[in-house]
């Protein structure tokens, strides 16, 4: 693999701005490097902005930020046209999302109109406006935030719309020890203003395209399906894991695996990822919230019980 060294020396650029939370930094890049979509959900204050804007300037993308309000428009995400007299035709006028990396304040704040918009340019990487259909730039990557306390104002994702980020990443609180070297860092001047672009676009596309060619032996395959199929049959969840949280398992799995510079994916790559890619897809019934049960403890049970391959018969020749 020819750029895994590359993407190392991003994380480690990210680190600078943000202490303390490397699983979250990996599970973010994770999900860039498969081409999927975060969703970030946390208290304010904890860092997500910075950790967003981290990714940006180390890969040196394009990005672009909303606060979203619920006077934003679908129209302010994905561009309007404008009728110019003296040309006699309409211009173009691009929206927020024409960038490679959209950060997306509380989307949960926001009208469920521009939230359809949003998700939808997620889906199809284009955005269509009066008939004409153009793509976003690529790479493309959606950042969003959500503040889980707080409801007034807020028009919390449906299930549906939730299912098309690949992953929801928690920062927390940082421990004792980060939180007094982010004191100390901040005394020194701005977060950001030491992270420095050690990829570009191109860069971070050979990337991807590499996560794709990574092995996946038929028993990592069985492995997916069947937490997927006890989800589904899990009499504490309401919601499984749907076809396309599959999909972005795989995906992740593969991120997961070209991380650690193999050209293959492991048992552990997927048990590594499976918290990040389940968390907001599963439900739990009435009756299961009654009893105390947490998506966490679901979570956990499957992977205790569902039996994992061996890891000797992951690689390529299933030894």
């Amino acid at each position: 693999m020819q750029y895994t060294q590359q993407a190392a020396a991003v994380t480690a650029e990210v680190n600078k701005a943000v202490q303390g939370k490397q699983q979250t930094v990996n599970t973010i890049w994770m999900a860039m490097l498969a081409g999927g979509h975060v969703l970030i959900e946390d208290i304010p204050g904890v860092g997500k902005t910075t950790l967003a804007l981290a990714f940006a300037r180390a890969l040196d993308l394009k990005e672009s930020r909303v606060q979203f309000t619920p006077d934003v428009l679908p129209s302010d995400l994905v561009g309007f046209s404008v009728y110019q007299k003296e040309t006699g035709k309409f211009v173009y006028h691009a929206g927020a999302v024409m960038c490679n990396l959209f950060l997306g304040d509380e989307i949960n704040r926001t009208s469920s109109r521009t939230q359809s918009a949003l998700l939808e340019v997620m889906e199809e990487g284009t955005v269509t406006v009066d008939g004409v259909t153009r793509p976003v730039p690529a790479p493309f990557t959606v950042i969003a935030t959500q503040n889980p306390i707080g409801a007034a104002g807020t028009q919390m994702l449906p299930q549906s719309q939730l299912d098309r980020f690949m992953v929801c990443a928690v920062m927390g609180y940082p421990d004792e020890e980060a939180e007094l070297a982010i004191l100390a860092g901040q005394s020194k001047g701005r977060l950001l203003d030491r992270v420095h672009p050690v990829a570009g676009q191109a860069d971070l596309l050979a990337m991807q395209q590499e996560v794709s060619t990574v092995f996946v032996h038929e028993l990592m395959y069985r492995y997916i399906v069947a937490l997927a199929q006890a989800s589904r049959k899990d009499p504490r969840l309401a919601v499984g894991l749907s076809p396309r949280a599959t999909l972005a398992l795989t995906s992740m799995t593969r991120a997961a695996a070209y991380l650690a510079g193999r050209d293959f994916v492991a048992p552990q790559d997927v048990t590594a990822v499976f918290d990040a890619v389940a968390r907001h897809r599963l439900v739990l019934n009435d009756q299961a919230r009654a009893g105390g049960e947490t998506v966490d403890s679901v979570m956990q049970d499957l992977l205790r019980t569902v039996p994992r391959p061996r890891p000797e018969k992951a690689d390529r020749h299933g030894r």
